[in-house]
Formats: structure tokens, sequence, C-alpha cells
């Protein structure tokens, strides 16, 4: 099966050898997103709240790229740097997936760069 590379301007770039997201057959796997400012380049302040929302806009971000939107994720994988956060992290998740909550995994681990709190990572339907 072949697959398309996808990316989206109004996303971070990625800072790697990987690619925002791929494309293949009905799915759009993404790569996980930090608390980037697309505009700035830098982790956005505030703690857990605002991170996790500027997390959730870039995801949404390049799922639009792909044709896709978070109303149409299934499986995301969410990365902690620390557990004290989970229930800040959860507040906002809530309202960006209101009706059909994605299945989900959380991940607590050191976070880079230093100043990020969360990423999360989203397998979609096209």
């Amino acid at each position: 099966m072949e697959y398309e590379i996808v990316t989206s301007p109004d996303a971070p770039a990625s800072v790697g050898p990987y690619s925002q997201a791929t494309r293949a057959g009905d799915f759009v796997f993404c790569a996980g997103q930090a608390a980037f400012d697309p505009a700035t380049g830098q982790i956005v302040g505030g703690g857990i709240g605002p991170q996790t929302e500027q997390v959730l806009r870039n995801l949404e971000a390049v799922l639009k790229a792909a044709g896709s939107g978070l109303e149409r994720v299934v499986k995301v994988t969410i990365f902690l740097e620390d557990w004290r956060d989970f229930a800040g992290m959860n507040e906002v998740f809530a309202r960006f997936f209101p009706d059909r909550p994605p299945a989900r995994s959380t991940i607590q681990g050191t976070r880079w760069p230093e100043e990020s709190l969360v990423a999360i990572e989203a397998v979609a339907l096209a």
C-alpha cells in the first residue's frame, strides 16, 4: 500500500527526519505534536492548560491538511511530563472531544524540549 506525506503550514514544522503525518488508505497517522506556537516556534507558556490547547490546535491543523479532523480521531496517545498535570490536561482534552472521545492511552515521561509538559499523537479516519 502506498502512503502520502502530509504537512501543514499551520502547524509547527517537523524538527527531525519524520513527517507531521502520513495518510495510508483510510487512515491518517499523526506524529506527536508538542505545544509549539507555529507563529513563533516557541513552546507556549502558562502551564498544562494552554499547552494542551496548543497541542490540540496543532494536531487539528495537521488533520485538516490530510482532509480529516478531530471529529475523525479514533485513537490518541498522550505523553505527560508529570502525572500531576493529568486533571488539567483532561479538562482541556474533554473540550476538544465533547461527544465521541477517541480511545486513549496516557504515558508519563520526561518531555523534550524541557519546557514541554505534554505531547499528543493521533490516528484518525481519512
